[in-house]
């Protein structure tokens, strides 16, 4: 029987991506893009699991880069497609429609092979539901972006709006690892301060925590309190990047501490944020990378 460090479940996305000066970019992206790829670069033996109509399996499943027999395809009535109009350079401001939604994840659609790490990636809310969450963290670790949960898209126009998770008290102790980006995390608690929003995420429950933003990624796991800088030498890659960071960081972390397994993931976000698309690296590329920006924060070392 197969086994794998992490099982990525998520639907893929035809994303329309309109930049600041309303340049178009149509690229097939979605967490479980992004995070598998990010994984798969690190050395890290994953699983994708997704779901699209039949006449989009070819061109959706081209731009997941794992090996074929580790990529599970479901059919679904819809497959998922989203505008993203950004408003700024640095792309922190923007403005997502929903296109269409592909059918939710459901027990029956995860694969009977073993996983540490059952990794949720949705893209809206809808994808899965607080019972599924329940039901995987029976079998290993649960991994949450909590975008799929707070991100709604209106039934009518499709725009999305941001909402807090009614359920969050009662849900967070099933998670172990969970992601927020900052204005997430605020929603989520109150908080501005990432710190302190962590500390209450923890609190509330989940294990470990992650916030990402456009300065740094945060770790948390109820003693350590960690934090590195992305230095990405350009944008071009934005698309993806909080995806990029959760998957290296839960992978890394079945065998590494905190503080390294937090530098891997901020060196492979940054270097994924210099290109467009899913990371097409693989650990070595990731290695020197370190090596010639994070030079002065040394793998295994004190912070």
């Amino acid at each position: 029987m197969s086994k794998y460090s992490s099982m990525i479940i998520g639907h893929t996305s035809l994303d329309l991506n309109i930049d600041h000066n309303d340049v178009e970019v149509v690229e097939i992206g979605g967490a479980v893009v992004f995070s598998s790829a990010s994984a798969h670069a690190l050395g890290h033996r994953v699983a994708a699991v997704t779901k699209c109509r039949p006449e989009d399996r070819e061109e959706r499943l081209a731009n997941i880069l794992l090996p074929e027999e580790d990529v599970f395809v479901i059919d679904s009535l819809k497959s998922t497609a989203i505008t993203n109009k950004y408003f700024t350079p640095d792309k922190e401001r923007r403005k997502c429609t929903c296109v269409s939604q592909g059918d939710p994840f459901t027990p029956g659609d995860i694969p009977d092979v073993q996983s540490d790490i059952y990794h949720l990636a949705g893209l809206i809310n809808g994808d899965f539901s607080d019972s599924l969450i329940v039901e995987l963290s029976k079998r290993g670790r649960v991994a949450v972006d909590v975008q799929a949960i707070l991100r709604h898209a209106d039934k009518k126009s499709g725009e999305m709006f941001f909402d807090d998770w009614s359920a969050k008290r009662e849900m967070l102790p099933y998670i172990y690892y969970f992601k927020a980006d900052a204005a997430e995390a605020e929603i989520l608690t109150g908080e501005t301060n990432r710190a302190a929003a962590a500390r209450i995420l923890h609190g509330w429950g989940a294990k470990e925590i992650v916030i990402t933003h456009n300065t740094e990624v945060l770790a948390y796991d109820g003693t350590q309190m960690c934090t590195c800088p992305i230095r990405a030498r350009n944008l071009s890659g934005r698309s993806g990047r909080g995806d990029t960071a959760f998957a290296a960081y839960i992978n890394e972390r079945l065998t590494s501490t905190l503080q390294d397994a937090l530098l891997w993931a901020t060196a492979t976000v940054s270097l994924k944020m210099e290109t467009p698309g899913p990371l097409r690296a693989n650990r070595n590329d990731i290695a020197a990378y370190i090596g010639q920006f994070y030079s002065d924060i040394r793998v295994g070392g004190t912070w």
